[in-house]
């Protein structure tokens, strides 16, 4: 049944995936899962920790796994990391099992909201290079909502009807 399908929330960092999947889960009343926050539970690390002691490769191969694993469940409301749906097979994996939402901000608005915050390995480096690498996957994705200057409860509405047209 499409109703028990999961709900996707993907997109650059910054973009409001956390902030939006949270409200869409307290919605329908459905666990929220931060991909993130599985991957630190289950390296035991930081993602910082991860990427510096580890390698992104390494990180990589969690968020694969963390993948299938939601993508053979139903019922919750997810946010990926900004990388996770860049990998072309995660992307296949989410798009066949969920309802996958892009959340998208311009690169101003994304400096904005993140100037400043720690934690973040890949926003330190030349993140509008990442950004730019990264768009074409995010435009594969076929539901795009653009955050900017637009308040998360109306995202979650925009969110909502998706979901509900799909059920239908």
């Amino acid at each position: 049944m499409k109703s028990d399908r999961n709900i996707v929330i993907t997109g650059f960092m910054g973009t409001g995936k956390t902030t939006v999947g949270r409200k869409v889960a307290d919605c329908l009343g459905r666990p929220f899962v931060d991909t993130d926050d599985v991957i630190v539970e289950q390296a035991g690390k930081s993602i910082p920790e991860i990427f510096a002691q580890d390698g992104e490769a390494v990180f990589r191969h969690y968020e694969r796994r963390v993948c299938r694993f939601y993508a053979s469940h139903s019922g919750y409301v997810i946010a990926t990391g900004g990388g996770m749906l860049v990998d072309p097979e995660n992307r296949r994996v989410m798009l066949a099992s969920s309802l996958v939402v892009c959340l998208t901000a311009s690169k101003d608005a994304i400096r904005a909201r993140l100037e400043g915050q720690t934690g973040r390995p890949l926003f330190s480096g030349d993140w509008d290079a990442l950004y730019d690498r990264r768009v074409e996957a995010y435009a594969a994705i076929p539901h795009q909502i653009d955050t900017v200057n637009r308040h998360p409860e109306t995202v979650v509405q925009d969110i909502l009807t998706l979901w509900q047209n799909e059920s239908q």
